[in-house]
């Protein structure tokens, strides 16, 4: 079996496929100065690019972990992923409060999903 990674840089590669499956890097907001809803939004839109490259989408997401750096904005970040979410297929889910990798990013999502 192959192993297929995508956009990779020294220190990892923003996608991997190997067996049927999608393992995507934590992603992060490409404009970190906007609220946490505008950031998930970012990162939703970030999601479903690679997902396309990988020849899937969100309705094959099998879970998702999502990190925020204040556990107070989980309302904000749901306000963004409720309506984005496939409603008949939504994936398991983990939600937790964490330091991020820079005081600008509020949230990190990562997924996992069928090929």
């Amino acid at each position: 079996m192959s192993i297929k990674r995508f956009h990779t840089g020294p220190r990892m590669s923003q996608m991997v496929v190997y067996n049927g499956t999608a393992y995507l890097a934590g992603q992060v907001a490409d404009n970190p100065v906007a609220d946490v809803t505008a950031q998930t939004a970012q990162i939703l839109a970030q999601i479903d690019a690679l997902l396309a490259e990988a020849g899937t989408d969100k309705s094959k997401i099998l879970s998702a972990t999502i990190y925020l750096a204040d556990i107070a904005t989980f309302g904000a970040m749901n306000a963004a992923w409720e309506p984005w979410v496939d409603q008949a297929n939504p994936p398991a889910r983990a939600t937790v409060e964490a330091k991020l990798a820079a005081p600008d990013y509020l949230v990190e999502i990562q997924v996992l999903a069928a090929v």
